[in-house]
């Protein structure tokens, strides 16, 4: 399926490199570089390439998330989009307007409006209430104590925390805590959202909560957003797209479906070869055309997963229509095509 939304977020060519003199390896005039190679000599020049020549873009309303082991660039690369780390070289583009040329000022005015961020850390300022710390941001902005108020409230309802605006963070849980931040980086309504692992401090249930949560206010609100994660199985439940990093280097960008059935290389195959095909392929994934045929009488939604199509392909249905591809018209999934998935996953598991 092909996404038309319009480009919010453009990263081209974009390096981290820490060392004594970074900026000496850009100088491209007169030839092309090869980031392999840069990155092979950077490093033998007693350099560290934290992010090599990452391109990628991302639709408006798009969770885009970006994962690798400890080490592999990702959280550097994700504070570099927000220029809380400046890159050595490459353009960020936002709605078109390269970051990397903007003032202090211009940055500034950015993220109070346009961009909202959470990280690992909640960051909650243990002095005020949760309240005050939801509306925290809008005060910075100058706003009137009654409008700040009231949408903090209104963000602190949405994250199901209504009734405990008087607490203070040290009353809460975790997983409370998190809802905090999450309901602070949303209060100036931010166009574009950076969460930086924001789940991997809470306990495994806490965690799948928030997940849940994050996933029911993504339906409610469709922001675009930059999702970092070490974790392969919250990736893949989260993701619209993906893209899997290594010692700096994006190694592939696609789709849950895609990344698992065509691996770039070794590496994303061992990466994610304990990945259930038939959690992570969806309806939309395998649906093709009807080309002028009739809808099947069942009818199943694209995200649905394959695994939950299983009990209905048991009782003899062969065929699903499957409702909101993008396309304005039903598509086809055959019983077969879900039987093929089912018996590369067999063959996956016996070969481990």
């Amino acid at each position: 399926m092909s996404d038309t939304r319009p480009i919010k977020l453009a990263c081209r060519n974009v390096w981290k490199v820490y060392g004594r003199r970074p900026g000496y390896y850009f100088d491209s005039r007169g030839y092309v570089i090869d980031p392999d190679a840069l990155a092979e000599r950077l490093r033998a020049e007693a350099h560290l390439p934290a992010v090599v020549d990452a391109t990628f873009e991302v639709a408006t309303g798009e969770i885009f998330v970006i994962m690798g082991l400890s080490g592999s660039g990702k959280s550097t690369l994700v504070r570099c989009l927000s220029r809380l780390v400046e890159p050595s070289a490459g353009e960020i583009l936002f709605d078109g307007k390269d970051l990397l040329k903007a003032t202090g000022k211009e940055l500034i005015e950015l993220r109070r409006h346009a961009m909202g961020m959470v990280f690992q850390n909640f960051g909650l300022l243990p002095h005020l209430t949760i309240l005050g710390n939801v509306a925290f941001p809008l005060k910075i902005q100058g706003k009137p104590v009654k409008e700040r108020e009231a949408r903090a409230r209104e963000m602190i309802a949405l994250v199901g925390l209504e009734g405990r605006e008087g607490s203070y963070p040290h009353q809460l849980s975790g997983g409370q805590q998190q809802r905090v931040g999450i309901a602070r980086s949303l209060a100036v309504g931010p166009e574009l959202w950076f969460l930086d692992e924001p789940f991997s401090a809470l306990d495994p249930l806490i965690r799948r909560q928030m997940q849940d949560e994050f996933l029911r206010l993504q339906r409610m609100l469709r922001k675009t957003i930059i999702f970092i994660t070490h974790d392969m199985g919250e990736a893949f439940r989260l993701a619209d797209r993906l893209a899997i990093m290594r010692a700096g280097k994006i190694v592939q960008i696609g789709r849950p479906a895609e990344i698992v059935l065509n691996p770039a290389d070794d590496y994303v195959a061992q990466f994610t070869e304990d990945m259930p095909l038939l959690r992570v392929i969806k309806a939309g994934d395998l649906a093709t055309p009807l080309a002028g045929a009739s809808a099947p009488d069942q009818s199943v939604a694209a995200d649905a997963s394959l695994e939950e199509l299983i009990p209905r392909l048991a009782s003899g249905v062969g065929a699903f229509a499957v409702l909101d591809t993008g396309a304005g018209a039903p598509a086809l999934l055959t019983a077969s095509s879900v039987l093929a998935v089912l018996e590369r996953e067999q063959k996956r598991r016996t070969r481990s």
